[in-house]
């Protein structure tokens, strides 16, 4: 059945959570618009070409580096924007946070574009680190170092500020402080100082523990002014220059962000009014994204814009600042999650459907014989309808409780129980369609219908391409990449091909609910593709390999001025042979290993000499295999 577009994207909430990056074609095809107003490509023909003509299968990534460069560009025209309408005196000054997202591609993405906005890195610990400082960053950017420290990263950032890049290592507990003035001294190098406060302020959301009195990071007020003592009395008050603090990620909540801003504006001017030049205020991350669209304060969503988010930063740091007489700080932001979520999307297909109960119910022929269990069941089933459900759905409740409490006992045959099976989940279907009809949403009927629900197959890990919809239920939003020009006619869970029952999404974005179902159309054995949206910030690094399913396919797309979608790179997905290795078994033990046992096959003569021969070649031919379905 055919229906207007409009109303199918309004199923998915695409124009709510896509930001403008997203939006369906006459076609019924999902296009992307990594420059937003500007003429979309068609995801799912780009898709088809990648499987049909560069051989490649699901799971794939599509990484758009334009969104990436078209977000760091609103980034900082929101603050540009916000400081002159303002009168702001400081420059904003971008930094990229490696642990959301450390690819070469985006961290250098973002450096190319950024040399206008001299933007920088952040990194917290040395593998970042060792990475970053091989990197050429803009003019005036910064190196900020964040986290824990030891020895060997406090001499790694050393070797930055020696290369002349402007490295400011950011104490997180006085011990740094004192090891970082021993190590200054041993080898003559002079690093920019940066202290990380503890703020009494809290985010919102699902991170708001990073800030706040109990927070794991940061100093209390009498250990910042220990650290203030201890460069003094080094005679080194001048290698201070900032002050930093965060509240967290994705804080849901524009009024959190006021309160902390008012707080860090108050400490940074009574540390300037001490004589010291500190300069710079980094006010860590805590921009979010809504994901599903709600603009709400729901830890999946965001009450403000990116300019809303600007505007109360710029306005409340003036604000403190003129009334403390102090100078305007320059201002460092992190922001990650919004600079990078919306650029990658996964595509994965559905394989097949899992059979079960609720969707796989042959016809029932009763027997004079039967239960009488088996007869009130059939009963309820010819009697139900839309004024009575709820009360024979309660009936039907209590029958197949007696009808697997005479199973236990020896009185109903495993053909009744079957029979009875079959009925109760037929009266089921009807309760849930009545339920549905009337708009009730009550508890019971809810979970009824994800119960009765489509259980698809798709060909991805969940622990692998979106851990954080299984480890925190973070909403991701999914919708199919075409036959957008029809009506959904099902719904469904999706499960992932990984041996564990929490490989499963039935958590699905909505406006207005957190929904147990998605709309989807009928599986009917031909390639169907669902996108997952967003999961650009986090996911790949924190992504497990769980079963040894490892990194997907991957494909770098540009999007030309006339619509047009150009493979930039392909990046292939991990082997078997790629996954053995990083669970420490060596190719050649594995090898040998398999032709003993060949061997032993054919000395025992279960095996000839070419069977064997021809064994071993699928299995060396298998560690080229993929890790996923093909």
């Amino acid at each position: 059945m055919r229906q207007d577009i409009e109303e199918v994207g309004q199923t998915y909430g695409i124009e709510k959570w896509g930001a403008g990056y997203f939006s369906i074609n006459t076609d019924g095809h999902l296009l992307v618009h990594p420059e937003r107003g500007r003429p979309g490509a068609d995801v799912y023909d780009l898709v088809d070409k990648l499987v049909r003509e560069r051989k490649l299968s699901t799971p794939l990534l599509l990484r758009f580096p334009q969104i990436l460069a078209t977000q760091l560009k609103r980034l900082c025209a929101a603050y540009e924007a916000a400081s002159r309408d303002a009168g702001y005196q400081g420059d904003h000054l971008p930094v990229f946070p490696m642990k959301v997202n450390p690819r070469r591609e985006v961290v250098g993405e973002f450096l190319r574009e950024g040399v206008g906005q001299s933007v920088g890195v952040e990194c917290g610990s040395k593998p970042e680190l060792y990475a970053a400082l091989s990197l050429e960053q803009p003019a005036g950017s910064l190196l900020i170092c964040n986290g824990f420290k030891d020895e060997g990263f406090v001499n790694l950032a050393l070797l930055g500020t020696q290369l002349g890049k402007r490295v400011v290592l950011v104490v997180e507990k006085l011990t740094e402080l004192k090891m970082i003035l021993r190590r200054s001294r041993e080898t003559g190098v002079t690093p920019w100082i940066g202290l990380r406060a503890k703020l009494y302020s809290k985010g919102s959301g699902k991170w708001s523990s990073s800030g706040g009195e109990a927070a794991k990071f940061g100093l209390t007020t009498s250990e910042i002014l220990e650290c203030i003592r201890l460069l003094r009395a080094e005679g080194r008050e001048e290698t201070l220059r900032l002050l930093h603090f965060h509240i967290g990620s994705q804080v849901t909540d524009i009024r959190r962000i006021k309160n902390a801003m008012r707080e860090a504006a108050r400490v940074y001017a009574k540390v300037r009014q001490m004589k010291l030049p500190v300069e710079i205020l980094d006010i860590g991350g805590g921009l979010g994204v809504d994901y599903d669209g709600s603009r709400s304060t729901f830890e999946g969503s965001i009450n403000y814009s990116i300019e809303e988010f600007a505007n109360n930063v710029i306005y409340t740091l003036k604000g403190v600042c003129d009334d403390e007489q102090v100078p305007h700080p320059h201002l460092v932001t992190e922001s990650g999650r919004v600079m990078t979520a919306y650029h990658a999307l996964l595509v994965t297909s559905i394989r097949d459907e899992i059979e079960t109960f609720a969707n796989d119910r042959p016809t029932v022929v009763l027997d004079d014989d039967d239960p009488q269990v088996i007869f009130e069941l059939n009963q309820v089933l010819g009697s139900i309808n839309v004024k009575n459900y709820r009360e024979l759905y309660h009936d039907a409740l209590d029958a197949k409780d007696e009808l697997y409490s005479q199973f236990n006992l020896g009185l109903v045959s495993l053909e009744d129980r079957a029979k009875g099976e079959v009925l109760f989940w037929e009266i089921c279907s009807k309760v849930s369609q009545f339920a549905q009809r009337e708009g009730i949403n009550e508890h019971e009927f809810v979970d009824l219908q994800k119960t009765l629900a489509s259980k698809y197959l798709c060909n991805f890990s969940l622990f692998r391409s979106a851990p954080d919809s299984w480890a925190i239920k973070q909403l991701f939003p999914i919708m199919p990449l075409h036959r957008l020009n029809e009506a959904p006619d099902t719904v469904a869970t999706l499960v992932d091909v990984t041996c564990d029952s929490d490989g499963c999404i039935d958590r699905f974005v909505d406006v207005k609910t957190v929904k147990q179902v998605l709309e989807i159309h009928e599986f009917r054995g031909e390639p169907y593709y669902l996108g997952m949206f967003l999961v650009g910030a986090y996911q790949e690094v924190m992504g497990s390999f769980h079963n040894l399913f490892g990194i997907p396919n991957e494909a770098q797309v540009a999007i030309g001025p006339d619509g047009r979608a150009h493979v930039a790179k392909i990046i292939p997905g991990s082997r078997v042979g790629d996954m053995l290795s990083f669970a420490r078994f060596d190719h050649r033990q594995v090898a040998e290993s398999f032709q003993s046992q060949v061997a032993a096959r054919v000395s025992q003569g279960a095996l000839t000499a070419a069977a064997a021969e021809q064994v071993v070649a699928e299995y060396t031919a298998a560690l080229q295999g993929t890790t996923y379905l093909e």
